[in-house]
């Protein structure tokens, strides 16, 4: 992979604040980003993403009319379960709860505003990189499907472990 793979990935933001927009997509061209998209209505993020086919969404969570979160739930609904099309979430509210239901519906990453931009820009990179591996990945694996990935919380395995080890519950996945 060269730099210029990961330049020429396309990203489309998210957020209804005009300012906001503007400072992500300077930062973005600025680090020589080409293909940025942006709009502050969610409602048009959608058509977006299907015409558009974003490498990365950036995303802010507290949006009128249709939030971040009831647009993670969408891009979930309307996406491949096998592709791996990350979102960054940026948004003011820093709450624990927030991130854990963005993470759970489907975000990759989460940064708070205000942000710092190298920090922002090292995300970013992350995640295109990483999905520009998983692309590479497709193109050197056709007609494979990955398997299914199961998940569990923390607690939940943790207690599945422990009854294991009383010997009271058997590995499933052990024959």
């Amino acid at each position: 992979m060269n730099e210029d793979d990961l330049l020429s990935s396309r990203v489309l933001i998210i957020d209804d604040q005009p300012a906001n927009l503007r400072l992500l997509e300077d930062l973005l061209t600025r680090e020589g980003l080409t293909h940025v998209v942006s709009t502050t209505d969610a409602q048009r993020a959608l058509d977006l993403y299907t015409a558009f086919d974003p490498d990365l969404i950036i995303l802010d969570l507290m949006m009128p009319e249709l939030d971040g979160y009831a647009v993670l739930e969408q891009l979930k609904r309307r996406g491949d379960p096998y592709d791996y099309r990350p979102v960054l979430v940026v948004t003011a509210d820093a709450t624990t709860e927030s991130k854990r239901r963005a993470l759970s519906l489907g975000a990759k990453d989460f940064l708070t505003k205000p942000f710092d931009t190298i920090e922002a820009m090292l995300r970013v990179w992350n995640l295109l990189e990483t999905r520009a591996l998983y692309r590479r990945l497709q193109v050197l694996s056709p007609g494979e499907s990955p398997a299914p990935i199961r998940f569990q919380s923390r607690p939940l395995a943790e207690d599945s472990i422990i009854r294991r080890l009383e010997g009271t519950e058997t590995d499933p996945d052990h024959k």
